[in-house]
């Protein structure tokens, strides 16, 4: 019986997942089945448990799930642990959950736009459930700063005593301060919102990422027009992934070739 997969969410229905890992298979020589759950807001544990007894192997959670798979879990790794949040679920004997969005992240940094992060004055914007899940990661890939800034400075500060020595600071701060790269970890490019940046944050030579990936987000482009290299989180998604994939499947597949299809979809 082919082993089955899925991601699991609310909405669900815009995943690429099921394309990025029916194309990670094709590229592995795998023979497995994805596709998507959309669990009712009240339902996901419901819907995993339905899942797992009707054979399935791992899930993917995406909004808004990722705390309560967390709890849900039975093992749970160091780096789950440290987001307090799982996405990506592993079915054996147990319910193993761990979280590859910060490995994710620091490999789409490093590999695909060849930005060493070691020494990096790392600015880190959000300190919501985004932001939690690549602090850590940030530093253990050698982030000489990482500072977490916030519209709400105790969430900023709550998040950088988690993840020393990150210290947060208010965004009407970051005034006259110079970074190496500044991560947009909001959700305002969603709904199109400008971020309060002060003039001169942003500034020719440094990277603006924004996790947000397939529109131009007004991040990236006031960005854009200081100057800046930009990226949006496409790269992050297919890292993640190919993350996720690895520990279901045991072999880490390529991203080359399916990022750049992303990209030109």
């Amino acid at each position: 019986m082919t082993d089955r997969y899925a991601v699991i969410g609310h909405p669900v229905s815009h995943s690429k997942s099921p394309w990025i890992h029916a194309a990670f298979a094709e590229a592995t020589g795998q023979s497995l089945e994805y596709g998507r759950i959309e669990a009712p807001l009240d339902g996901f544990k419901r819907a995993s448990d339905r899942f797992r007894h009707d054979g399935g192997k791992g899930l993917n959670v995406t909004v808004p799930f990722k705390a309560e798979a967390f709890r849900y879990c039975t093992q749970t790794s160091a780096r789950a642990q440290a987001a307090g949040a799982v996405n990506t679920i592993v079915f054996d004997e147990t319910a193993y959950g761990d979280n590859t969005d910060g490995v994710g992240l620091v490999t789409d940094l490093t590999a695909n736009l060849q930005f060493q992060l070691a020494g990096k004055r790392v600015l880190l914007l959000g300190a919501g459930g985004a932001a939690q899940g690549v602090a850590g990661a940030l530093l253990d890939a050698g982030a000489a700063t990482l500072v977490i800034a916030n519209r709400t400075a105790d969430r900023a500060a709550r998040l950088a005593s988690q993840f020393q020595p990150a210290v947060a600071c208010p965004y009407e701060s970051l005034q006259g301060k110079r970074f190496d790269v500044v991560i947009n970890a909001t959700s305002a490019g969603l709904s199109a919102e400008a971020l309060p940046l002060p003039a001169g944050l942003l500034h020719p030579g440094m990277l603006a990422y924004d996790m947000v990936y397939g529109r131009d987000t007004p991040f990236l482009a006031v960005a854009r027009s200081a100057g800046a290299r930009t990226s949006d989180g496409a790269g992050m998604l297919v890292e993640q992934a190919a993350e996720s994939f690895r520990l279901w499947r045991g072999v880490r597949p390529p991203t080359a070739r399916v990022l750049a299809a992303l990209r030109s979809a």
